[in-house]
């Protein structure tokens, strides 16, 4: 078998695919952690059901963004450059619910457990990852 064979078998690239994303949403957890108030995961350890909702539609938006990248995308490079770009526009997107909802302080709601704002933060997260991902190209 030839080594470029190897590179192209489905399991290879699958695998490689997968863990790519997973270093990426790694990444995304960590940059999400550092753009919200509050400490997702000691949160979550708490029981804060608004913050697990809220970090739920982040990981859920993000993957969806991937999945379109590598749905569309024949190269690594390009599948995680425009998944990339599409997580940054979900970061824009969480920053702006945050700017347009100004009687709403968005992330100390979610900080005290407020579900309704937790639950919109995820409906927020899931549903422009379905608009991103759909306007990759």
């Amino acid at each position: 078998m030839q080594s470029s064979g190897f590179w192209h078998h489905p399991v290879v690239e699958t695998a490689g695919y997968f863990s790519v994303v997973v270093l990426c949403l790694i990444v995304s957890m960590i940059l999400f952690e550092m753009v919200t108030k509050y400490k997702n995961w000691e949160e979550i350890k708490k029981g804060n059901v608004a913050v697990a909702l809220a970090t739920g539609g982040k990981i859920l938006g993000v993957c969806n963004i991937f999945r379109y990248s590598i749905e569309r995308h024949s190269s690594l490079i390009e599948m995680l450059g425009w998944g990339l770009f599409g997580f940054i526009l979900l970061i824009f997107a969480y920053l702006l619910f945050e700017f347009l909802t100004p009687r709403i302080p968005v992330d100390e709601e979610i900080a005290k457990d407020n579900r309704s704002v937790g639950f919109i933060s995820f409906t927020i997260s899931v549903g422009l990852s379905f608009v991103i991902g759909a306007s990759i190209i």
